[in-house]
C-alpha cells in the first residue's frame, strides 16, 4: 500500500529583503510545514540571493527554513533563469519529494508564444504594442512513488489580478491615473492568467496523449476562484467541452469536497477567497482520501498593505491531500 500526502504553500516572498525578516518568519512558517506533515511539497514565491563573493543565486532562505526538518533532506527541483541553472531572483516555484525525482521541466511561453496587444488609444500613443507574456514559468516534476508509478506534479503561480504595467497609468503601488489605464492593465493581466492556465492544459493534453491513465496534480496559487476561466480551461469539465467521451480527461477540484464556509485559502478585503487550488486527474482521484486547508490562522491581507506592514505569517493558507493506493489493484 502506497500513502501519500501532497501539499501546496505560497510562502508570501520568501526571503524578500524589503519584508519581514527572516528570524521572525521561521516561528511562524516552520510549524506550518510540520503540520503538513508532505511526502510531496510545492512551494510558491522563493526568492533567492548571490551572496557575497558567489556567482549565482541560490535559495539561501528556504535552506535556512528547511534546516532540521525532514524537508531538508527531500530532493528538490525548482524554477530558474532562461539558459542558466541557478533559480529566478524572485517568485521561484519549487517542488520538495521524499520519492525520487526523476525529470524535471519549466514551461515559459513555450507552447503559447508571447502575445502582441495593442493598446487603446486612450491609454497609449498609437500604435503602441504591449507584449504579453507569463509572469513566471511553470514547473513539471516526475516522482516515482514506491509502487514505481509516475506522478506528474504541475506547480504553477498564475498571474494576480491586479493591473500589469503600462508606462505612465501608475501614480503609487496601487493607484492609477485613469480609469483607461487601470482597465486596460486589469485586463493584460486577465490574458496573462488564461493565457498561461491555457499553456498548462495544453501540456496536460501531451501528458494523457502519453498515458491516458496519468496520475497528475496540478496544484499552486492560481489566483482565481471556481468558475473563473482559468479554472474552467484547467479542468475541462464535459460540460464545458459539451462531449462525454473528453470526460475523463477533465480535472477534479479537491476542495470541492470541503464545506464552502471553510473552503477558502486567502481573505481580501474582508472576503474569504479560495485562490489556491489542487486539480487532480481521474486515475490520481481514485486514490484521494482527505483534503485540509489550514486556514485557521489567515488575517487579510489588505490591511496590512494598506498600513504598509510586512507580518512574518504568509497570506495564503497551505493546503494538503492524502492518497492511499493498493499496489496490486493501483487504486
Amino acid at each position: 500500500m502506497t500513502h501519500l500526502r501532497i501539499a501546496t504553500f505560497n510562502l508570501e516572498n520568501l526571503g524578500d529583503r524589503r519584508g519581514a525578516d527572516l528570524s521572525d518568519r521561521l516561528p511562524i512558517l516552520r510549524p506550518q510545514l510540520e503540520r503538513l506533515d508532505a511526502d510531496v511539497l510545492c512551494l510558491q514565491e522563493v526568492n533567492a540571493r548571490r551572496e557575497a563573493g558567489q556567482e549565482t543565486r541560490t535559495l539561501h532562505a528556504l535552506d535556512i527554513l528547511l534546516e532540521g526538518s525532514k524537508y531538508s533532506e527531500f530532493q528538490r527541483s525548482f524554477t530558474h533563469q532562461t539558459g542558466k541553472e541557478d533559480p529566478r531572483d524572485v517568485h521561484n516555484l519549487v517542488v520538495l519529494s521524499r520519492f525520487p525525482i526523476i525529470s524535471t521541466k519549466q514551461l515559459h511561453n513555450d507552447l503559447i508564444p508571447p502575445l502582441e496587444v495593442p493598446l487603446a488609444r486612450d491609454v497609449a500613443e498609437s500604435g503602441q504594442i504591449s507584449i504579453v507574456k507569463w509572469d513566471r514559468p511553470l514547473l513539471h516534476v516526475v516522482i516515482e512513488l514506491d509502487d514505481k508509478r509516475q506522478l506528474d506534479i504541475i506547480n504553477l503561480h498564475l498571474r494576480c489580478s491586479s493591473g500589469s504595467y503600462i508606462k505612465g497609468q501608475k501614480i503609487g503601488p496601487f493607484s492609477w491615473k485613469s480609469v483607461c489605464g487601470w482597465a486596460e492593465a486589469f485586463y493584460l493581466s486577465s490574458l496573462k492568467r488564461s493565457g498561461q492556465a491555457l499553456e498548462v492544459r495544453l501540456f496536460i493534453e501531451r501528458i494523457f496523449d502519453n498515458n491516458p491513465d496519468a496520475l497528475i496534480m496540478v496544484c499552486g496559487d492560481f489566483n482565481a476562484e471556481e468558475p473563473e476561466v482559468p479554472l474552467r480551461i484547467l479542468v475541462a469539465s464535459a460540460k464545458d467541452t459539451g462531449n462525454s467521451a473528453l470526460a475523463e480527461r477533465s480535472l477534479i477540484v479537491l476542495e470541492r469536497g470541503i464545506a464552502q464556509d471553510r473552503a477558502f485559502s486567502i481573505i481580501h478585503h474582508g472576503r474569504p477567497q479560495m485562490l489556491d487550488h489542487m486539480l487532480v486527474s481521474r486515475a490520481l482521484c481514485g486514490g484521494f482520501r482527505s483534503i485540509e486547508i489550514h486556514n485557521e490562522a489567515l488575517s487579510d491581507e489588505t490591511v496590512a498593505y494598506r498600513l504598509g506592514d510586512h507580518p512574518p505569517e504568509s497570506f495564503h493558507a497551505p493546503l494538503v491531500a492524502t492518497f492511499s493506493f493498493d499496489h496490486k489493484s493501483g487504486a
